[in-house]
């Protein structure tokens, strides 16, 4: 339950950066939406990048992004092994 929520809370990060891309407006810094993707956003964040075109091209983002979702899926399994 706490992907969802995270993937949908870094889904509406991603839509208010993209607006705020379009309009000139207040934007959300890459790190603040790295740290939602790391925090089990990243479901949320891939759709919102593919859907809206938003941070899927800079290179040095998505490699950073990746870096995270690893860190995150490594921290799950680590949680919920049952050797640890």
């Amino acid at each position: 339950m706490a992907y969802i929520i995270a993937s949908i809370v870094c889904f509406g990060a991603y839509a208010a950066d993209k607006s705020a891309s379009v309009s000139g407006g207040w934007r959300i810094s890459e790190r603040n939406l790295l740290l939602l993707g790391l925090a089990g956003g990243w479901p949320g964040a891939i759709v919102a990048q593919q859907s809206l075109r938003h941070k899927s091209s800079k290179a040095s983002f998505r490699l950073v992004f990746w870096a995270t979702v690893a860190l995150n899926v490594a921290g799950f399994v680590a949680i919920n092994s049952p050797l640890v």
